[in-house]
């Protein structure tokens, strides 16, 4: 699997917004598509937010869509998941993982496993 690192992570209140950074140091992402995970206690592991290799293409969780957006620089070998209007039910866990697939494939089946530590996000006043 990729060695991916996760960054952004912390406490914001509700309507609040956060910026999660995945990246690959010293790895080339360009093939792969990158995705966002999140698992929150008491719930699955769930696909937020993928994207394709070159950002053209896009894919969201409907609980997520209008409020994340996910997007990738490959020059600096990173991939963004910009979160807005957060809600206390996006308190989780989160992590980027990444293969070469389709961003529906990615998204819809979640690896069972991540590299680090992921980035916990919560949300709460």
């Amino acid at each position: 699997q990729l060695q991916l690192v996760e960054f952004g992570g912390g406490l914001v209140e509700p309507g609040g917004s956060l910026t999660l950074s995945c990246a690959a140091p010293g790895l080339p992402l360009e093939d792969n598509v990158i995705g966002w995970f999140r698992q929150a206690p008491g719930k699955e592991r769930e696909g937020v937010a993928c994207i394709s290799s070159s950002g053209s293409s896009t894919y969201y969780a409907d609980s997520v869509k209008g409020r994340f957006t996910i997007s990738r620089d490959n020059a600096k070998n990173t991939v963004f998941l910009q979160m807005n209007s957060l809600k206390p039910e996006d308190t989780a866990r989160y992590h980027c993982a990444g293969r070469i697939a389709t961003v529906q494939a990615l998204c819809t089946r979640p690896p069972g496993d991540f590299w680090g530590q992921g980035a916990q996000v919560t949300v709460s006043s």
